[in-house]
């Protein structure tokens, strides 16, 4: 194949990907290990366009040291002038049997969890997204000190399908 029949080929292929992800505003991973329960994981976001709407999602990636079938977080979004909005959230991370919910060849599964759906940011500046992990064993009070088998814990803004 000639360089240039392969360099047609590699940009046709990047758009292809690119256009399948037009929903994408933001997206952005970070790795942990061991996620502690005191550990917050944090994104920032830019201003966007406070006449659009939007869905969050949460994008965890596991792998099979995880040892549960569900996962219990705390998010916050901070707004720019110090509004707070604080929500527990449990997820799915298993069938009944055992399968992982997630997507994902081998060893790692990545699953798309909805967090909030139709979201505007209404004021202008930076918001900020904070994720805490809130596993605690079957009555056990305390919480999980280092939770296992968590590889990434992502954010995603997407355009909202209802527009």
């Amino acid at each position: 194949m000639g360089k240039g029949l392969f360099l047609l080929l590699t940009v046709f292929s990047f758009l292809g990907l690119y256009s399948c992800d037009s929903d994408r505003v933001f997206d952005e991973y970070k790795p942990v290990s061991s996620w502690n329960k005191d550990s917050v994981v944090a994104f920032r976001v830019d201003e966007l366009d406070s006449l659009e709407t939007y869905d969050l999602f949460l994008n965890i990636r596991n792998n099979s040291e995880y040892k549960y079938s569900n996962l219990f977080v705390i998010t916050e979004i901070e707004f720019p002038y110090g509004k707070v909005i604080t929500d527990t959230l449990e997820y799915a991370m298993a069938a009944p049997d055992g399968t992982w919910l997630g997507t994902g060849f081998g060893d790692v599964k990545e699953s798309k969890l909805w967090y909030r759906e139709n979201v505007r940011f209404p004021e202008p500046g930076e918001y900020e997204v904070r994720i805490k992990q809130a596993m605690r064993k079957n009555g056990e009070v305390e919480g999980i000190e280092n939770l296992e088998g968590i590889t990434h814990v992502g954010f995603r803004i997407e355009h909202s399908a209802q527009q």
